[in-house]
């Protein structure tokens, strides 16, 4: 079974919630001290946790507090060396600091994107971004922390809820910013992060939180399916409307079974047309497959005024949604468009490759489970092949199509 973990985010994400909800999962504290002086700066911070209430409801609260510094000084100045840190500096530490090799590769990839964001937004190279509060010693600490927290419990795989965009504006080493704080809103922008309002004009998420979010996690949006072993509430520092906890979900994954298939998000188009060339249609298909959907199809429907039309739908990746639409629009008549979200089960697919006596013909096999429970559902020969070898050798697609599976299954009698 794989292991997982659910970032669930109902008042945003920060490195600090990060470091609560793992250890009120059952981190323990002197495991990550003691990891986190391999760094070499322990000097600069001292690290403690305590068990506070957030409208009601008791979470861990982890302190990150920096050593010969008050607050105001780490926001706005920049006295201590160790508040300038640059990309290459905090790589060259974490490689060299002899941490679990799973929590080190997670550390480093954060930090990556983070300097990649803030670089986008300032216009410079990565490697030259000047961190100001994200390179201080509690940014690293919380990352690297939270790194070495998910890999002490065992985690795989992580998702991550929506995030909340929080609203009004935050003091920062370049001024007062709008929230969301620009590199937040590149790290969203990076993996298409999922956003709403919950009407708090708070900063919510930080660049750390996201940072940390869009490194390390697979996917945005429902938990997924999974066998719920553990709760861990990190809380953050503010008091808000709604308990201001980041809630950290553990299980096991149920993607295994042989009964759980694949869940993924598509999205379906459909508008209906009854003043169109139906000499059109080849082409807008075409044209449809050519920017990314998933499948297309036409019905006959009889419209108003007893108008014999066509009901087009199109499926397609959510991203690919708006490409889709451009070319309805662009190729058809229609005035409007209809659009649904829908969840699909899929089953795994590969593709392999069968010589036979008429030539290769490519073989799209569908599965389900993994390793030994692994059960093949359905094998079918790729459509163009066949054809080709149809016309070449003057035989009846059926008859290619049957020797294809014939010789598939021959070749795989002794695994299914």
């Amino acid at each position: 079974m794989t292991k997982i973990a659910y970032l669930e985010c109902p008042t945003g994400i920060a490195g600090d919630m990060c470091l609560g909800a793992l250890v009120n999962s059952g981190v323990p504290i002197d495991y990550l001290i003691e990891q986190l002086k391999k760094l070499g700066i322990e000097n600069e911070y001292c690290l403690s946790t305590e068990k506070v209430h957030r409208q009601g409801q008791l979470a861990t609260k982890v302190h990150v507090e920096l050593l010969g510094q008050n607050q105001s000084q780490k926001t706005h100045h920049h006295h201590h060396n160790h508040h300038t840190r640059h990309l290459p500096e905090i790589e060259l530490m974490i490689q060299g600091a002899n941490l679990p090799s799973q929590a080190s590769q997670w550390s480093l990839e954060v930090f990556r994107q983070l300097a990649s964001a803030e670089g986008a937004v300032h216009g410079i190279e990565p490697e030259k971004v000047h961190f100001h509060e994200v390179g201080a010693t509690d940014a690293i600490v919380d990352i690297v922390g939270t790194c070495l927290g998910l890999d002490w419990l065992g985690i795989e795989e992580l998702y991550c809820s929506a995030m909340p965009t929080g609203g009004g504006t935050v003091w920062a080493a370049h001024g007062r910013l709008p929230v969301p704080v620009p590199a937040v809103m590149k790290l969203w922008e990076s993996r298409q992060v999922p956003v709403y309002s919950n009407n708090i004009n708070q900063e919510l998420v930080t660049p750390t939180g996201a940072a940390i979010s869009v490194s390390l996690a697979s996917s945005f949006g429902s938990p997924p399916p999974l066998k719920l072993q553990k709760i861990g509430l990190g809380a953050g520092t503010k008091d808000l409307a709604i308990p201001n906890i980041l809630r950290l979900w553990i299980g096991e994954s149920l993607e295994n079974n042989q009964s759980e298939t694949k869940l993924e998000q598509i999205s379906v188009l459909e508008t209906q047309i009854d003043d169109l060339n139906p000499q059109v249609i080849g082409y807008i298909f075409d044209a449809l497959f050519a920017v990314g959907a998933l499948d297309v199809f036409t019905q006959a429907i009889n419209m108003k005024k007893s108008r014999p039309g066509i009901l087009l739908t199109v499926m397609c990746p959510p991203e690919k949604s708006s490409d889709c639409q451009n070319i309805i629009f662009q190729e058809t008549t229609t005035l409007g468009i209809r659009y649904l979200t829908q969840n699909r089960a899929i089953l795994h697919r590969e593709i392999e490759e069968v010589i036979t006596d008429y030539g290769i013909v490519k073989v799209k096999v569908a599965s389900q489970g993994k390793g030994t429970s692994k059960t093949i559902i359905n094998v079918q020969p790729e459509y163009e092949d066949c054809v080709q070898l149809a016309k070449q050798y003057n035989q009846p697609l059926r008859e290619i199509q049957r020797v294809v599976l014939n010789t598939w299954y021959g070749k795989h009698s002794t695994q299914i």
